[in-house]
């Protein structure tokens, strides 16, 4: 039986949590109450309403949220209002949108460490450390989510 009070703490439990690692407090409010909606899509003043907030908190987070592709706005032919769905596979599809931010990542430390005199010194060592670790995980996570799109389409089966 579904539990609302629980789902709603789950839900502001799950936007501290994202805050706490720099996510937009109110985009995870969002994205965890569409995750935790029995509907497919909600209107902003659905969500609003579910939030307690102002339909301006609700505007501002699925903009943020539409531009890193979590969220789709889908109009609905006779109504004025959009709807708002999560895009289906959005953790992944966020996933693989961020890789280049790891080679970006990687790039901009090896620049540092080269600044800090290179990997001999104390700075220098930590930051070719940093530009090590974003290029090791980048070599590995293309197929790592190969894996998981792959573990995905056995489990439809």
């Amino acid at each position: 039986m579904r539990d609302e009070a629980a789902l709603r703490a789950f839900v502001e439990d799950m936007a501290r949590l994202l805050g706490d690692w720099g996510f937009p407090r109110m985009a995870g409010r969002v994205v965890f109450t569409l995750m935790a909606a029995d509907e497919r899509s909600l209107t902003a003043g659905e969500l609003a309403d579910r939030l307690g907030v102002s339909a301006a908190a609700i505007s501002g987070a699925v903009r943020y949220l539409s531009q890193i592709s979590m969220v789709a706005r889908e109009h609905v032919p006779g109504d004025r209002r959009d709807r708002y769905r999560l895009v289906d596979d959005s953790w992944y599809e966020v996933t693989v949108a961020k890789m280049t931010l790891l080679k970006t990542l990687a790039d901009a430390a090896d620049l540092g460490a080269a600044a800090a005199g290179g990997p001999g010194t104390t700075a220098g060592a930590r930051l070719a450390g940093m530009r090590d670790f974003y290029n090791w995980v980048q070599d590995r996570l293309p197929a790592l989510l190969d894996q998981w799109a792959a573990e995905k389409a056995a489990k439809a089966d």
